[in-house]
């Protein structure tokens, strides 16, 4: 596997800032890894149902069913997670937005008088 750099230039570019960048490509390739990981384990469990047997699952030979491992090596092929949402960051296919929290009502300190005090 070989490394791709990043230009850094352009990928701060496209945010206020390389930290928010890098933070947006970073959860965004969490995205993508578990669309990815729930993908695969759909068809896994697919071809398992087409495929049932008797037998136990430490008899089953991972070379016996090739329809497994053709699915597996197309996952394997796939680009990274992490690869493609920088792609996009840099793109500018995503689109991101800061969460608006409310700030809880906080009243007023009422002055203390001198006979509460003493």
């Amino acid at each position: 596997m070989a490394v791709k750099p990043t230009d850094i230039e352009q990928f701060s570019a496209s945010a206020k800032d390389v930290y928010e960048a890098i933070v947006v490509a970073s959860r965004r390739a969490r995205q993508i890894h578990s669309d990815i990981k729930v993908e695969l384990g759909q068809r896994i469990e697919t071809l398992n149902q087409l495929t049932s047997t008797t037998e136990t699952e430490d008899e089953m030979d991972v070379s016996a069913n090739p329809d497994q491992l053709r699915i597996s090596l197309e996952f394997e092929s796939r680009p990274k997670p992490t690869e493609v949402a920088l792609q996009e960051v840099v793109g500018e296919k995503v689109r991101w937005r800061y969460k608006v929290t409310e700030e809880p009502a906080v009243k007023p300190k009422e002055k203390e008088t001198e006979e509460e005090i003493e």
